[in-house]
């Protein structure tokens, strides 16, 4: 297809592996990738754009391409406070959203998180879903919005909280069943090769529970070994 994919939140688990899977997927001729710092991926489809990320108007018009993922997220204790939060979670994919609509992306897929609702008590459920109904505003030709639970892979920054998390999640994952089955641990390989996957499936869902992200991955590896 030689389609252009444009790449936010790169730094983090999912944001690395889209990388990994964007390149070997051949529709994609070319991915940009909009970070802080350089990443020094040698790779002929990759095109790095270092940019202050939150100040847009230094590079919006550099957001041009087909598909575009965002996989942006902070933590309390790293943002400072709530309202920070916001800016970054919330406020951030939507800009850069609304800015690639203008330059003609006709496709987006975004990271969220399980239990995300605009009306919850939690403020990090409730950021993450203000978020949601932000980009369900914009006019995009498909858009693709995940929620992952607990994300499995090994970050570069040490979060003590999430950590805890995921050995509970590891423990106790035999025991989430059923309904219950989207509360256990994702891969974050897995989060991403349901994104590029499901950004190209043109009958696909607008909204992505984790337990499905982790039904396509699953029918992806037993597709592989047969």
């Amino acid at each position: 297809m030689n389609k252009t994919a444009i790449v936010f939140g790169a730094t983090g688990l999912v944001g690395s592996e889209l990388i990994y899977h964007l390149i070997k997927d051949i529709r994609y001729k070319a991915v940009k990738v909009f970070t802080r710092r350089e990443l020094h991926i040698e790779h002929i489809k990759v095109i790095e754009n270092v940019v202050d990320v939150e100040n847009i108007d230094t590079y919006k018009d550099l957001i041009k391409g087909d598909d575009l993922f965002i996989s942006l997220g902070t933590t309390r204790r790293k943002a400072g406070s709530v309202k920070r939060m916001k800016e970054i979670d919330r406020d951030l994919p939507y800009t850069i959203a609304r800015a690639a609509l203008v330059n003609g992306v006709k496709n987006i897929a975004v990271v969220s998180s399980i239990g995300a609702s605009a009306v919850s008590g939690n403020y990090y459920y409730r950021i993450k879903g203000e978020m949601e109904e932000k980009i369900k505003s914009l006019d995009f030709t498909r858009r693709l919005i995940v929620r992952p639970s607990i994300l499995l892979g090994k970050r570069q920054e040490v979060r003590l909280l999430e950590s805890a998390g995921k050995g509970l999640v590891s423990a106790l994952g035999f025991a989430l069943k059923g309904k219950n089955r989207k509360y256990r641990g994702i891969k974050a390989r897995d989060v991403a090769y349901a994104m590029v996957k499901e950004i190209n499936n043109v009958n696909g869902k607008e909204l992505y529970e984790s337990d499905e992200l982790m039904e396509i991955a699953q029918v992806s590896s037993s597709d592989k070994a047969t």
